[in-house]
């Protein structure tokens, strides 16, 4: 069956790293990532206070705005108290990144952050990197992105980043049973995906099994829900059709969504969330991914939420856009080594909806394991309001692919889940479920 390949679900160029139809020769996922060149850093006295140009007051009418990690930080209030000591975060992405982790300590020298070492691991053959290939390159921003943000929210977690050979899925797949059958993570992010009917049936049902798996052993697992709105590109890479994305659309696996988010660049002071939707804008990279699974059915932990019989996505959401996404260095992203990147989608939300949930795991005192019927239990009583920002405004018909969408209103909606966290409240009800 001619399938396309899973795409990496963050920030890269002005449009997101799809594949083209003569790579199509096996299945293969996509990251969802877009990413622009950000603008010089300016050093101030005191490193932590720095700030890039893009968070000027006026940068939203000179340039793309971007958030870095305090700015992030304050505004899904993530708590100072907690830094994931005792816990890893295991990454899943494919092909490597040779300055991972020198990309890694530029970044955090500039904003602030502790040093830490990534744990790179191989699930099968180790891929010897190829510049050249725009595929590559589109992982390698991918990792980026998940590494350094993922350590921002939780900068006292061990990280794994665990990489599949390529990212056919039969090796994507490989890097998932790795982290399972090793009992790697606490928690598990995937920043990929591909339409639910493009994935061959045999290794659909391999996958599930491994979160089956992941769940018996209280890992908490996440996916990206993907950055062409209520679509995916279709299985030959020439267009696109009505689906949500795989692995997201597994019912024991937390979907992540994607949100424009309206915050203060400098302080990060918390305004407002849309849907994220590009489209019609300058720079037109995508919309947060979403809709109903054509596999599998409804899961109880919906009942309440979601009317549907089909497995509903997202379950929950996370700043996405490009106006207004998040600062990260990617040396292989072709302007440099050092170089900073506005990074863009649903990819920036997994990492750090794994790295919140590290959190509440360390203070917890224990693995939480899988989250879906908590998080929907929580969204369901009178605390709803003071654990998550629920979106109201906004779709994500992506103008892009023809394909109608789903508009976001009270409560879970196929455009924004259940809302974005406020990460002080969330934690504290998750640790005492």
């Amino acid at each position: 069956m001619a399938s396309l390949a899973a795409i990496p679900l963050a920030g890269g160029t002005a449009s997101a790293a799809v594949a083209t139809p003569a790579a199509h020769l096996t299945a293969r996922m996509t990251p969802a990532v877009s990413f622009r060149g950000a603008p010089q850093y300016r050093k101030t006295a005191a490193p932590e206070q720095g700030l890039f140009s893009c968070q000027a007051p006026a940068s939203a009418t000179n340039e793309l705005p971007c958030y870095g990690p305090a700015q992030i930080r304050r505004a899904y209030d993530i708590p100072n108290n907690l830094t994931g000591a005792g816990e890893t975060i295991a990454i899943v992405d494919a092909f490597g990144d040779p300055t991972v982790q020198s990309d890694l300590n530029l970044f955090d020298s500039t904003f602030g952050l502790p040093a830490t070492t990534i744990h790179v691991i191989c699930a099968t053959t180790c891929p010897t990197f190829d510049p050249t290939n725009p595929d590559e390159v589109g992982w390698a921003s991918e990792i980026s992105l998940d590494t350094q943000w993922a350590h921002a929210i939780a900068p006292g977690a061990k990280i794994d980043l665990v990489i599949a050979k390529s990212d056919a899925d039969a090796d994507i797949l490989a890097a998932q049973q790795y982290v399972v059958n090793h009992n790697l993570g606490d928690v598990l992010s995937q920043s990929f995906g591909e339409g639910e009917t493009c994935m061959a049936s045999s290794t659909f049902a391999a996958q599930h099994l491994a979160f089956v798996k992941a769940e018996s052993e209280n890992i908490s697992v996440f996916a990206s829900a993907g950055d062409s709105g209520s679509a995916q590109p279709d299985c030959s890479g020439s267009g696109y059709f009505k689906s949500v994305s795989t692995p997201a659309s597994d019912p024991l696996v937390t979907s992540v969504g994607g949100t424009h988010l309206n915050a203060n660049f400098t302080t990060g002071q918390y305004q407002s969330e849309s849907v994220w939707n590009d489209s019609g804008t300058a720079v037109d990279i995508g919309a947060g991914g979403g809709g109903y699974s054509t596999i599998y059915p409804r899961p109880s932990y919906q009942a309440a939420a979601n009317h549907n019989p089909f497995r509903g996505v997202p379950d929950v959401t996370y700043n996405a856009d490009i106006f207004g996404g998040v600062l990260a260095v990617c040396s292989e992203c072709g302007a440099g080594p050092g170089a900073f990147f506005i990074f863009a989608g649903t990819s920036s939300g997994s990492p750090q909806w794994a790295a919140i949930t590290a959190l509440a795991d360390q203070a917890a005192g224990h693995r939480l394991g899988f989250l879906n019927p908590t998080l929907y239990n929580l969204a369901g009583s009178a605390f709803y309001p003071s654990i998550f920002h629920d979106i109201t405004v906004g779709n994500n018909a992506w103008d892009v692919t023809g394909v109608p969408g789903y508009s976001a209103g009270p409560g879970w909606d196929p455009a924004s889940g259940l809302g974005s966290p406020i990460a002080n409240s969330l934690i504290l009800f998750l640790s005492r479920s």
